[in-house]
């Protein structure tokens, strides 16, 4: 057959093949080998940290039944993002897993999709995403081969035969003080597990502290540097601080030898001051309220509430009607021992004084030639606040005296220790004073406190008054 014919015969065969009215189909729209099963289905996400040599069109797998096809593989950041199309009638959980898997010894690589080993729930969807703590790759050929040659070529065994003889060797004979640590490390252990909680928090602390201290780095650097100066000063002045140092210490030893040699007329000197200090004890309170009246004084302490700037206000009421000032003098004053009778001596001749003239219609008394005749007193009143104070051992907080004592109104006696009112008077001994309510040399409770209304008022008014110490004991004669 010569080539014409051959070519002839082959242009034939073309145009017996190719459909009427077509052109020839393009090689692109052409399937490829595997892929995903026809019809509709779903995608998802796969993230792996390492996706060995899978390509796209790969199959995706469950329990070995292709079910769907790799789509896309793409690269974010160090995670492999691979895109999966499965079947619509594929069902999975949402919490499924993914791995990448090799068909056989020398085959292509898959990718199988199966359900978590335990604890399935929900359902996976279209756009969900297997995260990398979800996904997994077989080992490779090529590793596991590597691994075998490094082990069978010395890499490991000869080391850990010569490890097991060393430590044989070291631990011969001291089983039991291995025994001993081991069970001091388990112990040790065993605390550290139970305060797990205050280390964690410890550590917690002490980042919170660190996180501070960088967050006020700047203020550390500015105080360390503000320290620089006085750092400079210090080691300017290091001799004079040393001098100063060793002065000191001599002044401590000379200080010893003083204190030990004066020591026994130190101690004689506190014996001597026994005596005073215990004085000072009996006294009691009496000095500082001496003291305090010494401040103040001619004026009684009270006396500042009637200071206004640079003035005293004053009010001095004197009572000087002589029956009460008796009868103050008669009760207080402790009765005389009667003197012994004078010697008698010769009358001398008196020179008679100068009468006052009568007052008219008053008859003139007579002369008399005898001796005076005093005349006689007359009763004196009784006096009031001696009959009805009460009992100084059961001395009351607040003592009222009643109607019956003739007491001026809130005049009244409070106990030992209260606060002064205002224009009262406290009675450091208990002797009442002359000047008050209550008689002269009247005896109360130590420090007892009379209120102001039981001082009597000195007012300075004068009332004139002649005649005799009866007439003055009536109320006088004009």
């Amino acid at each position: 057959m010569t080539a014409g014919r051959l070519r002839a015969l082959a242009a034939a065969v073309v145009l017996a093949l190719l459909p009427t009215g077509c052109g020839l189909p393009d090689l692109a729209e052409l399937p490829l080998p595997g892929g995903a099963p026809k019809g509709d289905g779903y995608v998802v996400t796969a993230e792996f940290s390492d996706v060995l040599d899978l390509v796209p069109q790969a199959a995706v797998k469950v329990d070995d039944v292709t079910v769907g096809s790799v789509q896309r593989i793409s690269l974010a950041g160090w995670t492999a993002r691979v895109t999966l199309r499965l079947g619509r009638d594929v069902r999975l959980p949402a919490n499924a897993t993914a791995a990448v898997r090799q068909s056989s010894l020398l085959g292509e690589k898959y990718v199988t999709v199966a359900p978590p080993p335990a604890g399935a729930t929900g359902r996976l969807a279209d756009g969900d995403v297997i995260p990398v703590s979800r996904t997994d790759r077989g080992a490779e050929v090529e590793e596991v081969l590597a691994a075998l040659a490094l082990l069978l070529n010395g890499g490991g065994l000869a080391q850990l035969r010569t490890i097991n003889r060393e430590l044989g060797a070291a631990l011969a004979g001291r089983e039991a003080g291995v025994r001993d640590a081991l069970r001091q490390l388990d112990t040790f252990i065993g605390g550290l597990d139970r305060q797990k909680a205050d280390l964690i928090r410890a550590i917690e602390a002490l980042d919170r502290l660190s996180e501070r201290l960088a967050r006020q780095r700047q203020v550390l650097g500015d105080a360390v540097d503000a320290l620089a100066p006085g750092l400079t000063v210090l080691a300017g002045q290091r001799e004079q601080l040393t001098a100063a140092l060793t002065a000191l210490g001599d002044l401590g030893r000379v200080g010893t030898r003083v204190v030990e040699r004066s020591r026994d007329d130190t101690l004689a000197s506190v014996k001597a001051l026994q005596p005073i200090l215990t004085q000072l004890v009996k006294a009691g309170d009496d000095l500082p309220k001496s003291l305090d009246f010494m401040l103040s004084y001619p004026f009684p302490p009270n006396v500042t509430g009637a200071i206004v700037g640079d003035f005293v206000n004053l009010s001095v009421t004197a009572d000087l009607d002589a029956a009460t000032i008796l009868a103050n003098l008669v009760a207080a004053a402790p009765a005389p021992a009667r003197p012994a009778a004078p010697p008698e001596v010769p009358d001398r001749p008196r020179t008679p004084k100068p009468s006052r003239p009568p007052a008219t219609g008053a008859p003139t008394p007579a002369p008399s030639t005898g001796p005076p005749q005093l005349p006689q007193l007359p009763q004196l009143p009784d006096l009031p606040g001696l009959s009805c104070l009460p009992d100084p051992k059961d001395f009351p907080a607040k003592w009222t005296p009643p109607e019956e004592c003739q007491l001026p109104a809130d005049c009244a006696l409070l106990k030992p220790g209260s606060p002064v009112p205002v224009g009262g008077l406290i009675l450091p001994t208990g002797v009442v004073p002359a000047g008050t309510a209550f008689p002269a040399g009247t005896e109360l409770p130590r420090d007892t406190v009379m209120t102001a209304p039981c001082v009597l008022p000195v007012t300075g008014a004068v009332t004139g008054q002649t005649g005799g110490l009866t007439d003055l004991l009536g109320g006088g004669r004009p």
